[in-house]
């Protein structure tokens, strides 16, 4: 057995543990109404948190000591336990999830913000616009091992009480302290809203059995409401 081999079994189970963390999180008082998924199947609705100030946190909390070669002592690297870590105390305090079908959604609300992004061969920062007020940071997690799901197309509609759609964004990829999608919004005044989040199959490649069934080939379409977005001015 190789090295890589190895530490990618121990890692498994132990992402598997994190998943177990990020499910218990509680959703502040939002209702979460799923709609239905692309395989005709009407999922319920819970209720969770959804009052929100539009302040992140912005404090990830690592747990243990790390040894020389960066890792915690049961194996898992630092970095992916601190990421894990901060999306599960993000989640809960500045959003909510849910899940449908193979997924788990988790949404995250703070103040506009400003990111580097590639311009030709360049890279540049980019300060939010004068209209962006709120942004809004989306993580699907595969429901079974609570990894974060890379290449998910992303969109996100934001909804007034009278069903209108304020404002709406593709997310796009971030690195940060922990990897998830996101964008700034502009939302015309504070109040409650419903955020409609619509996630399409990832695009990349699946290893697996001929005969086998593909994982993650549903997407899924999901509506947090009663999201309090406030100032943050």
């Amino acid at each position: 057995m190789n090295t890589g081999t190895a530490s990618y079994r121990r890692l498994v189970p132990c992402l598997a543990a994190f998943g177990v963390l990020l499910a218990g999180c509680a959703d502040d008082g939002a209702e979460v109404r799923e709609l239905e998924g692309s395989d005709g199947s009407e999922s319920g609705s819970h209720s969770g948190s959804g009052s929100h100030s539009g302040s992140g946190s912005g404090s990830g909390s690592g747990s243990g000591s790390a040894s020389a070669s960066g890792s915690e002592p049961g194996g898992v690297p630092e970095g992916v336990a601190r990421q894990y870590a901060h999306l599960a105390e993000e989640i809960a305090d500045e959003g909510g999830q849910t899940e449908s079908g193979p997924w788990r959604i988790g949404y995250i609300v703070e103040p506009a913000e400003g990111w580097h992004a590639s311009e030709g061969d360049d890279v540049r920062y980019r300060e939010p616009a004068g209209d962006e007020t709120h942004h809004i940071e989306v993580v699907p997690f595969e429901a079974d091992s609570g990894r974060v799901v890379p290449e998910v197309p992303i969109h996100v509609e934001i909804l007034d009480g009278d069903g209108r759609v304020v404002d709406a964004n593709d997310l796009e990829f971030f690195y940060g302290e922990a990897f998830h999608y996101g964008n700034n919004f502009a939302v015309p005044e504070q109040g409650e809203y419903t955020l409609r989040v619509t996630l399409e199959p990832p695009r990349f490649l699946r290893h697996g059995e001929q005969d086998g069934d593909p994982a993650l080939t549903e997407g899924a379409e999901v509506e947090f409401t009663e999201v309090q977005l406030e100032s943050s001015g």
